[in-house]
């Protein structure tokens, strides 16, 4: 009888090449959400940008999402597959903001030579970044009309308080770090917090000219008195 000329495939050859398939397909599976991610981060960022610049020159009243879809050379409808609605908008810019306040007054110091000047440069650097950057403090107190906040879920407003919260911790610590104790180094925090916001405001809405004084003289003088309040 003559022998059967069929090639049987050997089994392990054969489960190798299904599994270098599966792994193709994956890897290809993969590359592609890949590029759909960076695609998708692009167009937000998009928005953003467009967001920043009408928020920017408009306010948030005059900043609607169909002003923003405009920037962005998008329709409004396509704006809500990456955002729900305009506070959701703000409150990714308003994050942003506090994230760079954050690398700003976390770098701040390194060549501090003690604990004063390293309170002096953490202070400094949140005054510096909202002086430099007025639209930045606006995009912050955006978040207000009149006495009432407006629109942003507890979720995230929490989410953005404590971002706030971290950019002024450091000069909370090192005043902890000089002597004083917890409740008084937060009650320094929060005087240091307002002379600033005070300060650059009425820098900002050009009534400090009022006064005939100098922004940065009048944080320097502040800072000089708190350290002078400091214990011994």
């Amino acid at each position: 009888m003559p022998k059967s000329t069929t090639t049987r495939q050997n089994p392990p050859r054969a489960r190798a090449r299904a599994a270098q398939a599966e792994s193709t397909t994956e890897s290809r599976a993969e590359s592609k959400a890949l590029r759909e991610n960076t695609l998708n981060q692009a167009r937000r960022e998009l928005i953003l940008d467009a967001a920043r610049s009408a928020f920017f020159e408009l306010g948030l009243d005059g900043a609607s999402l169909r002003e923003i879809a405009k920037r962005a050379g998008y329709t409004p409808g396509a704006i809500y597959s990456y955002f729900a609605n305009l506070e959701e908008i703000y409150g990714a810019l308003l994050g942003e903001s506090l994230q760079r306040l954050n690398g700003v007054v976390d770098a701040a110091g390194a060549d501090a030579a003690g604990p004063v000047e390293l309170l002096r440069a953490k202070a400094t650097a949140f005054y510096v970044f909202y002086r430099d950057n007025p639209k930045e403090l606006d995009l912050g107190f955006y978040l207000f009309d009149g006495v009432k906040p407006r629109g942003l879920t507890p979720a995230l407003n929490q989410q953005l308080n404590e971002r706030l919260m971290a950019a002024l911790r450091p000069v909370e610590q090192q005043l902890m770090v000089l002597g004083l104790d917890a409740d008084e180094a937060v009650a320094e925090t929060t005087a240091a917090f307002a002379h600033i916001v005070g300060v650059l405001v009425l820098n900002n809405t050009g009534r400090i000219r009022l006064f005939r004084q100098n922004p940065d003289l009048l944080f320097e003088r502040y800072m000089d008195s708190l350290v002078r309040r400091l214990p011994e």
